[in-house]
């Protein structure tokens, strides 16, 4: 079972950026992986797939604005998010695309003046 840490949350004004990271402590680099997030009373959604090819896709509210990249020898899923907006503010977590590892503990995004 592969334990995974989000981090690089924070609090950041709107328009501003964050760059997630999610460390993976084992291999991951034949894993289709995404960022999830799940925002106060609602339920978690996808929001970014990086695929074992390195090919991404995107919800369309962050398409433009967010970079899923992956660094396959350090075992690393990165979001890039720009123009943040308050609908963003959610606990952020990384997992596989198909099947799950146990989830970790997330990263909160809070986006607010």
């Amino acid at each position: 079972q592969v334990q995974l840490a989000e981090s690089g949350g924070g609090l950041v004004q709107p328009g501003g950026s964050l760059r997630l990271s999610c460390a993976a402590g084992g291999n991951i680099f034949n894993y289709a992986m995404g960022w999830y997030r799940q925002a106060p009373e609602k339920e978690r959604e996808l929001v970014a797939v990086i695929d074992i090819g390195g090919s991404t896709t995107y919800i369309d509210s962050v398409k433009g604005r967010f970079i899923v990249s992956r660094d396959n020898a350090k075992n690393i899923v990165y979001l890039q998010m720009n123009e943040l907006k308050p609908e963003d503010t959610a606990v952020y977590y990384c997992n596989r695309r198909f099947g799950k590892f146990e989830w970790g503990q997330g990263t909160q995004v809070t986006v607010s003046s």
